[in-house]
């Protein structure tokens, strides 16, 4: 089978129509998908450089009314191990983060069903008013539009108040697959696809910097993945000027220990390869988005070293305090020095970055590591 004209497509940065990658995802050798991703890679983020990050994943709340089947994290009202973060809490494990060289935030949790729209900017407000430094990335689509519903507000509405009270950054939390028929099954509770795009569209209207995610590997087919790529290049085409859109796009095979998804559906795991051609294909889709995350978190860091010979650009977080994936089977660590160890093991150099791509400098209190 020859990919040849495909490839060149690709490498001019032409958008390849759903059925062009998934010949490429389903058929296409390794080696070579792996070489035409470096190659855009090294076109769109030139030089030796790959990035990462400091934050800390705190969690507002356990109780959901998402009733994900792959999560063991949620918890209903009632139950006996229910919990919201206290101020306190917050400023505590702020403080230990701070300790660590860190800045920002993960902010995300379950969407309570009493919480709306005056929780969320009363507690953005009260964190900037204590701690105006660190960056809040915070509430992925499905949290946005559960608190737009539950405030009677338009999504816009709803982000320009949390933008206002201090909201930096949105994750792209909660997408796993876009595709509706996905999305009945795994999460009922959650917004559909529409509702997905659109919160991520009236976020880039405002300029918000965000990212964009894909849990895989449970119901979907091939071909959904694909589609799903093929929807935020769409939407991130659509970002008015000045906007830089989706920042990056990190890809995760999803983590299914003991979930009710893994009880009730055979569900064989993600190979580091399929991962790898993910990372690549996800590369090659996306031509208008920059920056490619290997999940260091949910693949372990030898497969994420290779993805980055395979158009991943970024090793995401060493994700102090991680609690939802984990929960459902991921087990690997890393701290700062770990991870640049592996960035330079892999042959590149290690940068620290902000949430929106800029360079940042290395806290005092984290070793900095340079390539032999």
């Amino acid at each position: 089978m020859n990919f040849e004209s495909i490839y060149q497509k690709a490498l001019n940065f032409e958008a390849l129509t759903v059925d062009e990658g998934l010949l490429l995802y389903e058929h296409a050798p390794t080696p070579e998908l792996m070489h035409v991703a470096n190659e855009l890679r090294k076109k769109k983020v030139p030089g030796n450089v790959v990035t990462w990050i400091i934050d800390r994943n705190v969690n507002t709340t356990n109780v959901c009314v998402a009733h994900c089947n792959f999560c063991n994290f949620r918890r209903d009202i009632g139950d006996k191990d229910t919990y919201t973060t206290t101020i306190d809490e917050y400023v505590e494990k702020i403080e230990e983060m701070l300790k660590q060289g860190g800045n920002q935030l993960l902010l995300q949790g379950g969407m309570h069903p009493r919480y709306g729209i005056k929780f969320y900017t009363d507690l953005f407000s009260e964190l900037k008013r204590r701690y105006p430094e660190v960056k809040l990335h915070s509430l992925g689509p499905p949290e946005v539009a559960h608190i737009a519903k539950r405030s009677r507000l338009s999504f816009r509405d709803t982000l320009i108040q949390l933008r206002d009270s201090g909201l930096d950054s949105l994750p792209g939390a909660g997408a796993e697959i876009l595709s509706d028929r996905v999305r009945r099954i795994l999460s009922p509770g959650k917004c559909n696809t529409q509702e997905w795009l659109d919160v991520m569209r009236e976020a880039h209207k405002l300029k918000m910097v965000t990212s964009a995610t894909m849990m895989f590997g449970t119901i979907e087919t091939n071909r959904e993945r694909i589609e799903h790529l093929a929807l935020l290049r769409e939407v991130q085409e659509e970002r008015p000027e000045g906007s830089d859109g989706f920042t990056a796009f990190i890809p995760w095979p999803v983590m299914l220990d003991d979930t009710e998804l893994y009880q009730n559906v055979d569900i064989s795991p993600i190979e580091p390869m399929e991962y790898v051609r993910m990372i690549a294909v996800s590369r090659i889709m996306l031509n208008n988005v920059t920056n490619i995350q290997a999940s260091w978190l949910t693949v372990g860091t030898d497969t994420a070293q290779l993805c980055l010979h395979a158009g991943a650009n970024d090793m995401g977080s060493i994700m102090i305090e991680e609690n939802v994936v984990s929960a459902a089977g991921a087990s690997y660590q890393m701290n700062a020095k770990g991870i640049q160890q592996s960035i330079i093991d892999a042959g590149f150099r290690p940068q620290l970055r902000t949430q929106g791509y800029q360079h940042a400098k290395l806290p005092e209190m984290v070793p900095e590591l340079q390539p032999a």
